[in-house]
């Protein structure tokens, strides 16, 4: 099922690739074409984004789903993923910092879901926070534990809503806020996989004031000793393509 509903996006995206790098027009037809091969491009990682979301959430409920955790110095994990973020920040006219006392904590994690869930939490962030707004990701050892915070300055959380964010299908709009997520799932999806990790995440927010996210996760380590190669390309290219899914409900992206 998954591979049904996914191979038909990443055939149209491949199209699209190849017809933007391949078939050059003049300059008018160019800003054309690109205008609508972004649109394409950008509902396409919609449609995945959800698929995504729609499958974790089966996998969830059947209890299917499984983490692959590999060893990895998980500041350096959150910083990437962190820098990764900075064009969508900058964008929007907002200050990103990240910040830890420690260069090195090393913890086993599923890397897709870390970066699912740090992304959504930036996504959110981002979304929620208008120019001239700050967003802060630290991160730090407590006892034997790894402690993530996202923070916003942005315009926070009713406080009569918070115990609900976490629910699935809940949204938050008070008058004063969009929706958290657009399908109601994906902060629900970010529970799940924090606590695949064994660990918790909670929130503690002010109206006009912005939001923080922490999470916990124990700190534990790969009997097989498989280590985390974050350098290599396809990791790279791995975060890009998560955050242009992550993403596309609120960004243009490049063809």
């Amino acid at each position: 099922m998954s591979h049904e509903l996914k191979t038909p996006l990443s055939v149209i995206l491949g199209a699209i690739q190849l017809i933007s790098q391949k078939y050059p027009l003049d300059e008018s037809d160019r800003r054309k074409s690109t205008r609508h091969l972004i649109t394409i491009k950008q509902n396409c990682y919609r449609l995945l984004r959800l698929i995504n979301n729609i499958l974790d959430i089966s996998r969830i409920d059947s209890g299917y789903i499984k983490t692959n955790p590999v060893n990895c110095n998980i500041v350096y994990l959150v910083e990437d993923i962190t820098s990764s973020v900075i064009p969508y920040v900058e964008q929007k006219g907002l200050t990103l910092e990240f910040d830890t006392l420690n260069e090195e904590i090393i913890t086993a994690v599923d890397i897709d879901k870390i970066e699912r869930i740090i992304l959504n939490l930036l996504s959110n962030a981002i979304k929620f926070t208008n120019p001239g707004g700050k967003i802060s990701v630290k991160v730090a050892k407590r006892f034997n534990n790894v402690i993530i915070r996202v923070k916003d300055t942005g315009i926070g959380i009713p406080k009569n809503m918070q115990a609900a964010i976490f629910e699935r299908y809940r949204q938050v709009n008070n008058g004063l806020t969009a929706e958290i997520d657009g399908s109601g799932i994906g902060l629900s999806i970010v529970k799940s996989f924090v606590a695949l990790h064994n660990g918790v995440i909670k929130v503690r927010s002010e109206e006009n004031k912005g939001s923080e996210f922490i999470i916990s996760l124990p700190i534990q380590l790969c009997e097989e000793n498989q280590w985390h190669d974050s350098g290599n390309q396809n990791s790279q290219s791995k975060i890009i393509e998560a955050i242009n899914i992550e993403f596309s409900d609120i960004y243009f992206i490049a063809p």
